[in-house]
């Protein structure tokens, strides 16, 4: 097998699939591992231009990170890829405490011998977008959905875990042990290539950290992939940002002419949808969600076995009738009721999905949250998804590959807490 040009970690499942999207409709054979895959697994996967692991660094503490991440780059160096990617949110919601950014680029680092150290700063497909190292988002995926300084977003400034309280991408970093961080702003990203790459020479020669790259659009992809491509060639490149970094590198090379056409047909049979995000639009979601049986998750009760045991048994007795299910934590009693740092109701929420899927004969599963996601997808016994379609930007329909019958081909939707139009969960049902 010939090594993949690309590898990424995703900090969480929900951005990982975003990027397994990506880099499949660029026309790369890509397949997302839930875990570090070992000699024989690869072997038997085929040729391939692009690997992902699934990771769940955005919850984790420091130390954890470390873990994990000294493992996750070992794996990608002893394969010898030019462009290992950590992949974070296109909000960049993280603590120093908490999903560390900083930790994850400082143990990468290690692992990628080259002095350029790219973090892209926006994903204008998603309305993300960084201008002279400010990050702005949007409050919806409506076009005329206003842009937000992301310390005044009326969703991330107020996030349950990492709220996110400093615009500069600089200043936040630093926060988290990046002191050096030198911004590279869209005017240089307008230079023919030769002279962005002096530019990069000299923003190099104060030997910084990283350099953080605006982006408000496809062009300053393209420019960005190019740095990326010319010094990849030269030794591995570590790259930190939202899946904008795949989108950077296939734009540069012409990779991304492939139009997703993909249908996706009615479900056959029910569809069990987990949503244990807190954000505002997840909330709209259900509320649209007409066609489903709607369950409420009281998250006070969720880590108790006996709770979780009969709510497992309620949700496989609708399905077993043929209901669509659409499970939810109780948004109005989740405070106080779990702890952020240790995950509870994350885990909880996996083996409330493992339970029911033992339980039910199901073959399209959708999760919302991020933490949810994550711990949902890991209490599973399988071992990688595939891309199979887009329901929305930033959402991908996926499929699972695991060595179990009953879990082998479930398509798999993954959704952080604000992607995707209100009739997202009725698209996933009725098919687009």
């Amino acid at each position: 097998m010939s090594a993949p040009e690309y590898a990424f970690y995703g900090d969480d499942f929900t951005g990982a699939t975003d990027t397994l999207a990506q880099l499949s409709r660029a026309g790369l054979r890509t397949l997302l591992f839930l875990g570090i895959p070992d000699e024989w697994r690869l072997r038997h996967c085929g040729e391939l231009d692009a690997i992902g692991i699934a990771g769940a660094a955005r919850s984790m503490a420091p130390e954890a990170m470390r873990a994990e991440l000294n493992a996750v780059g070992a794996r990608f160096a002893s394969l010898g890829v030019k462009l290992v990617h950590y992949k974070v949110c296109s909000t960049f919601d993280s603590a120093p405490q908490v999903g560390s950014i900083g930790v994850a680029l400082q143990t990468l680092r290690a692992y990628c011998a080259n002095p350029l150290r790219v973090i892209v700063g926006g994903q204008p497909d998603l309305r993300r977008y960084c201008v002279f190292g400010q990050l702005f988002a949007a409050s919806g995926a409506d076009e005329r959905a206003p842009v937000y300084r992301i310390d005044r977003h009326p969703t991330m400034r107020a996030h349950p875990v990492t709220p996110m309280h400093e615009a500069d991408l600089r200043a936040h970093l630093r926060e988290q042990g990046v002191k050096a961080v030198t911004s590279v702003d869209w005017r240089a990203l307008a230079l023919e290539a030769k002279a962005l790459s002096a530019h990069v020479n000299d923003a190099l020669r104060e030997a910084p950290d990283a350099l953080l790259f605006d982006v408000q659009d496809a062009a300053h992809l393209r420019a960005i992939g190019g740095v990326m491509r010319e010094r990849a060639a030269l030794a591995p490149l570590l790259a930190v940002g939202a899946s904008s970094v795949a989108q950077a590198w296939a734009h540069s090379a012409a990779l991304h002419d492939h139009a997703d056409t993909s249908a996706i047909g009615a479900a056959q049979g029910p569809v069990f949808v987990l949503a244990g995000s807190l954000s505002p639009r997840t909330a709209a979601q259900i509320e649209a969600a007409n066609a489903y049986v709607r369950v409420r998750l009281d998250p006070a009760r969720m880590t108790g076995d006996a709770y979780l045991a009969a709510q497992i048994a309620a949700i496989g007795a609708e399905l077993a009738r043929g209901h669509h299910v659409l499970a939810y934590t109780d948004r109005t009693r989740v405070e106080g009721a779990a702890s952020p740092a240790d995950n509870a109701l994350a885990r909880a929420c996996g083996a409330l999905l493992d339970g029911v899927l033992k339980r039910a004969s199901v073959r399209r599963v959708g999760v919302a949250g991020g933490d949810t996601s994550s711990f949902a997808v890991r209490a599973l016994d399988a071992w990688a998804l595939s891309y199979r379609a887009t329901l929305a930007p930033g959402v991908a329909l996926c499929r699972l590959h695991a060595d179990d019958a009953r879990l082998d081909g479930i398509e798999l939707m993954l959704k952080g807490g604000q992607m995707g139009d209100v009739d997202l969960f009725a698209r996933l049902a009725r098919g687009t």
